[in-house]
C-alpha cells in the first residue's frame, strides 16, 4: 500500500518497499487466530510499462524484472539466478551462513529456502498449477481467465480450510496512456463467489 501510495512507477514502488524492509524488518502474523504463524512476502508490482517480482527472505531481498511472458508467485520463493536488483548484502549473508560457497552460481530461491527449484514447475501445488494455468492461456490472458483462475480451487489457488484464500485482485493496465486502468477486487472472502 506504501509502494502504491508513494510511487508513481512499478520500479520506485519497488524501492519503496525495500527501504522500508531495509529499515523496519517484516514481521506480524498471517492469521487472526492466536496461533503464530509468519513468512516472508513475495511480491508482483506493474505499471504500464513494466513489472517486477520481489521476494523477501528476513531483510534481505531480490527482485526480478519481468521481460515477457507470464509470471506468478507463491508462498515460495521462485527468483533463481536471474537477478535484476538486490539487498548489497544478499550474498555475503549466505556466504557467512554457510549457505553459498561464492564460487557456483548464486540461485536466490536455492540459497534462502529448502525449496528444491529445479523442481517448482513440475511439481504439484500452488506456484506449479499457477504457472500452469497462466501458460495454458499464454499470450490470450483477459481479465475473465484471470479471474478464472484465481477461482479455481482444485489448484490450491484459492484456498479453503484451515487457510482461506482472503481476496483477489485483478488489474488491466493498458500500454496506452489515454486508456484507463481497471481493477477488479473480490467483495467476499472466497473470490470463487
Amino acid at each position: 500500500r506504501l509502494g502504491l501510495e508513494r510511487a508513481d512507477t512499478a520500479e520506485k514502488a519497488l524501492t519503496v518497499i525495500v527501504d522500508l524492509l531495509e529499515k523496519y524488518g517484516q514481521g506480524g502474523n498471517c492469521m487472526e487466530s492466536h496461533m503464530a504463524f509468519t513468512y516472508h512476502n513475495s511480491f508482483l508490482i506493474a505499471d504500464r510499462k513494466e513489472a517486477w517480482v520481489l521476494e523477501t527472505s528476513g531483510k534481505y531481498w531480490a527482485a526480478e524484472k519481468v521481460e515477457g511472458g507470464v509470471r506468478n508467485i507463491s508462498n515460495q520463493l521462485s527468483i533463481t539466478t536471474k537477478i535484476d536488483r538486490e539487498h548489497p548484502e544478499l550474498r555475503e549473508y549466505a556466504k557467512s551462513k554457510g549457505w553459498w560457497d561464492g564460487e557456483k552460481e548464486f540461485d536466490f530461491a536455492a540459497t534462502y529456502s529448502y525449496v528444491n527449484t529445479a523442481r517448482m514447475t513440475t511439481s504439484r501445488g500452488r506456484y506449479c498449477e499457477g504457472y500452469k494455468l497462466l501458460n495454458k492461456h499464454k499470450g490470450s490472458i483477459t481479465s475473465e481467465i484471470m479471474m478464472e483462475i484465481l477461482r479455481d480451487k482444485e489448484s490450491g489457488i484459492n484456498m479453503e480450510g484451515g487457510f482461506m484464500t482472503t481476496g483477489s485482485m485483478v488489474s488491466v493496465l493498458p500500454q496506452q496512456p489515454h486508456l484507463p486502468c481497471i481493477h477488479f477486487f473480490t467483495g467476499t472472502p472466497d473470490p470463487a463467489r
